[in-house]
């Protein structure tokens, strides 16, 4: 099922398989911003990724010594959701723990994504509440996949990505399992004082860019050859992929907490790299805005 929230100037789809948005236009020129899911190159299109981000290690988790099975990304994405509230311009979604769920993650939990459209902004509100008896460990992160040319105009190398802060941004590299290479990483923006990343395809050839502590809150996607732009503003999401499959009409800005196992890494899941530990009764909020300019 898909729930539609609607502005003046916008008009948002969210699907209440794993809450994930399918779409957001602009209603004066009909502007298509989100990935259409399209096959040939990726089907999914603002998918979260709860309660890992990336790859597990033999493709499980550990906890208190007991292994489960788990997906790339977690289950979240893959989950349906349950519509808990919704008005024109609001859709809050919820997430709950099951037996499917804790076959794979052996903690109970609420997970909530609020979707909130105002004018041309779009905002998802993400709770994780603990309902367990005990600490539960999780990482949360976005994958949002922006249509880039915008409406075709220019190729990728008239984009670029601007950064709200000057960044020295250090490049982590993963292997043919989705695992961080020990040791491996790359300058991708050399000088302290540089805030621009310009985009091609050549640089995604070898996966995604994955870059830990950015201390920027909103990332830009911008064009040379238009005054359109996309901003992506967050709270709570320390670490940043941006990814695109080899050649593809699109650009995911990723801000996450936490990122996938390196590849010698035999710990448990509370050992994970910016893992989340959240007491019992507790609750995580974090954020993720989405502007057309």
């Amino acid at each position: 099922m898909n729930k539609r929230l609607q502005s003046g100037e916008a008009e948002a789809v969210i699907s209440t398989l794993g809450a994930e948005l399918v779409s957001f236009r602009r209603k004066d020129t009909g502007a298509e911003y989100i990935w259409s899911g399209d096959a040939a190159y990726w089907t999914g299109r603002s998918p979260v990724l709860f309660p890992i981000i990336g790859a597990a290690r033999n493709g499980e988790i550990k906890v208190d010594g007991q292994a489960y099975t788990i997906g790339n990304h977690g289950f979240a994405r893959r989950c349906e959701f349950t519509l808990v509230e919704e008005s024109d311009t609001t859709a809050v979604f919820l997430l709950s723990h099951s037996e499917s769920t804790l076959d794979s993650y052996p903690f109970k939990f609420k997970l909530y994504i609020t979707y909130t459209l105002n004018g041309n902004q779009l905002e998802l509100g993400y709770r994780v509440d603990n309902i367990d008896e005990q600490d539960i460990f999780f990482q949360l992160g976005t994958h949002p996949a922006f249509n880039c040319p915008f409406a075709g105009e220019g190729s990728l190398a008239d984009y670029f990505l601007e950064f709200d802060e000057p960044e020295h941004l250090e490049r982590l590299f993963l292997n043919a399992s989705g695992l961080l290479i020990s040791g491996k990483s790359e300058s991708v923006l050399h000088e302290a004082q540089q805030a621009i990343l310009p985009l091609n395809h050549e640089m995604f050839y070898d996966g995604a860019l994955i870059f830990r502590e950015v201390n920027s809150r909103q990332i830009t996607l911008k064009s040379k050859l238009s005054a359109t732009s996309v901003v992506v503003s967050y709270q709570g999401f320390p670490d940043l992929g941006i990814w695109q499959p080899k050649d593809a009409p699109f650009v995911c800005i990723e801000p996450w907490h936490g990122v996938a196992d390196s590849e010698h890494f035999e710990g448990e899941l509370q050992d994970k790299e910016g893992i989340i530990r959240l007491p019992q009764g507790a609750d995580f909020t974090s954020s993720l805005t989405i502007e057309i300019r």
